[in-house]
């Protein structure tokens, strides 16, 4: 998931819009490689429950950023993390790979939700968690 997460991070370094992106990206891990089909949906463009029903059905798992400077970005995450769950998981027994991504740490003066917050956030919800920035 960190390979997959420094290549996500690698291009956010500004505000992008209300677009979304389908990305490829082919990785060698363990000696095989690894075709990464990314589909980068805005927060803004997330909340139509039938298009984020069909996202969540074609992803196999999932790394939802916030900006460490937004705590509204911070609070949707329970939610989001909520609603993939029920509809990965109530399908099977199988865990879903959740990575919860915490961006801009570059801009730690501005910063509006600690470390701690995020990685208690992980836990309670058993995601995995990182601390990045875009810009470095």
């Amino acid at each position: 998931a960190a390979l997959t997460v420094r290549f996500l991070t690698r291009r956010f370094i500004g505000e992008y819009g209300h677009m979304e992106f389908i990305y490829s990206h082919t990785l060698t891990v363990d000696g095989r490689e690894v075709l990464f089909h990314i589909w980068d949906v805005p927060s803004s463009q997330a909340d139509d429950g039938s298009s984020e029903e069909k996202r969540i059905q074609w992803a196999d798992s999932f790394v939802l950023v916030y900006s460490i400077c937004d705590r509204a970005s911070f609070n949707m995450l329970p939610l989001k993390i909520q609603f993939i769950k029920a509809a990965k998981e109530g399908q099977s027994q199988e865990k879903v790979p959740i990575v919860i991504v915490g961006n801009k740490r570059d801009l730690h003066h501005q910063r509006e939700v600690s470390s701690e917050e995020g990685r208690l956030l992980a836990l309670s919800l058993d995601c995995g968690f990182y601390e990045v920035s875009a810009a470095e």
